[in-house]
């Protein structure tokens, strides 16, 4: 390998969802670029015209944007490089590296047949590999590559090390079909090349793919990428991470109130270690990333773990930015959007509504005292704490506090001097407190909450549970 400037892809196929997996494997590309000065591209393998749709590749981009992996240039169009393919292929027959196959579907499904019968290899041998121009018909053809049909192949992969391949068992794989469209395994081949991409990092399911696409290198002279094959992810059960184990999308992770700087963290960590270290910023990340950390195993889907990282993110966030991202999540699951009293209150707040939250859902239960209008609506257990005595105890305590400086030390002070005033320890009235301000028996501390709330709005509000 050169030392030409990094360049790493990204190449999602618009058939579905953007997958959790695909996602982390973005995130390797885009790890490895950002860690060495080098270039991120994006390339949509559109090929397959019946299953790829514009709304796809939109969920694409989103999921891309949501969890922060920006791009280089303009996403790149598998299917509009169709003709370049097609001339490569052309140029392949012309050197001798590829050959005109006029075999019919039922020619090669006879072969199959009769090779299952013999109990010998199923791999197409065409007879028209070795047959010359003259002798074509006029008819239909597809173009084949010439594979190799004895000794064996070894390539150097940066996870896998040394994988060694036996050539009788790569077939003379079809590269234009009878329709002159090219195939997907020279099209991702022809675009890695003429997108200068130096190195090839995705699902170690590709790994056999890598045998027949480095054919194509072979026969072209064109200088090969570095390969690395990452492990697939595994579900908590240990088989193939799928819709029987929870969300699968990334813009279901993104609904379900996950933070992108922790998704970013969990699924870097997901497969890749450096040492000890579970929680790590993007920076962090980009410093450390290298081949050597990836392990050969599956990862498996840990949602606690997940979890336990997102709340890390959440605690140290900036206040703004997690607003923004806070704002992003309700209107991804169709929220009611945040009035700017709303905002406003919430930025407050974060300094205490941050505090074991681990995930956005969590967040917005604790900032429901901020959210809701008066007069505030009581649950059952709340309303229990509003008695005739403990209503009486709060209209005395509202003019103390009309008062009073709106310091935490000086609440803290006069609520405990009217509690020691009835002989009642702080902790009997804060559920009344609780009651007033929210409407709810567990809440954020009854001190932040009148911080976050002001003075008006807190009087306000035990004006009313007074009454």
């Amino acid at each position: 390998m050169s030392d030409r400037p990094v360049v790493t892809r990204f190449a999602p196929s618009p058939t579905g969802a953007l997958h959790i997996g695909s996602a982390r494997t973005a995130l390797f590309n885009w790890l490895y670029a950002r860690g060495r000065g080098g270039t991120f591209l994006l390339r949509i393998e559109d090929t397959d015209k019946a299953r790829s749709t514009s709304e796809n590749t939109q969920i694409i981009l989103d999921g891309m944007r949501w969890l922060g992996l920006d791009w280089d240039g303009e996403p790149i169009s598998q299917s509009a490089n169709a003709s370049r393919h097609v001339e490569v292929a052309q140029e392949m027959l012309a050197n001798g590296h590829a050959y005109k196959c006029f075999s019919t579907q039922d020619e090669i499904e006879a072969f199959r047949e009769t090779a299952r019968a013999a109990k010998t290899s199923t791999l197409f041998r065409s007879p028209w590999r070795d047959v010359s121009e003259d002798e074509h018909p006029d008819k239909p053809y597809v173009i084949r590559l010439k594979a190799p049909r004895e000794g064996q192949t070894t390539l150097h992969d940066e996870v896998q090390g040394d994988v060694t391949w036996a050539n009788d068992q790569l077939d003379d794989m079809v590269l234009v079909r009878s329709d002159g469209s090219p195939v997907y395994m020279l099209a991702v081949v022809v675009d890695d090349h003429d997108m200068g991409v130096t190195h090839v990092i995705r699902g170690d399911d590709h790994l056999a793919n890598a045998f027949r696409q480095n054919l194509i290198y072979d026969a072209m002279r064109w200088e090969k990428p570095t390969l690395a094959h990452i492990p697939l992810i595994f579900g908590p059960d240990g088989k193939k991470l799928s819709k029987r184990h929870g969300a699968t999308g990334a813009a279901e992770y993104q609904a379900m109130g996950y933070p992108a700087a922790g998704m970013r963290n969990y699924l870097t960590r997901l497969g890749w270690s450096h040492g000890d270290d579970e929680f790590f910023t993007d920076e962090q990340a980009r410093d450390w990333f290298d081949f050597d950390g990836i392990g050969k195993s599956p990862a498996r889907f840990d949602f606690k773990k997940l979890e336990n990282i997102c709340g890390q993110h959440i605690a140290v966030i900036d206040d703004a930015a997690l607003l923004k991202e806070l704002v992003e999540y309700l209107q991804a699951t169709g929220a009611e959007p945040l009035t700017t009293d709303q905002s406003d209150g919430i930025l407050r707040g974060l300094y205490c509504l941050k505090e074991r939250s681990k995930i956005f859902p969590q967040l917005i239960e604790k900032a429901h005292f901020i959210l809701i209008n008066r007069p505030v609506e009581l649950d059952e257990k709340a309303a229990a704490h509003l008695t005739n005595v403990s209503r009486s105890i709060l209209a005395e305590l509202t003019p103390h506090l009309q008062n009073a400086s709106w310091t935490r030390s000086t609440l803290e002070g006069v609520v405990a001097s009217v509690a020691e005033a009835h002989d009642m320890k702080l902790g009997k009235l804060a559920g009344p407190l609780r009651a007033a301000l929210a409407g709810r028996s567990v809440t954020p501390s009854v001190f932040d909450m009148m911080l976050v709330l002001g003075q008006d709005e807190t009087i306000a509000r035990l004006k009313d549970a007074s009454d």
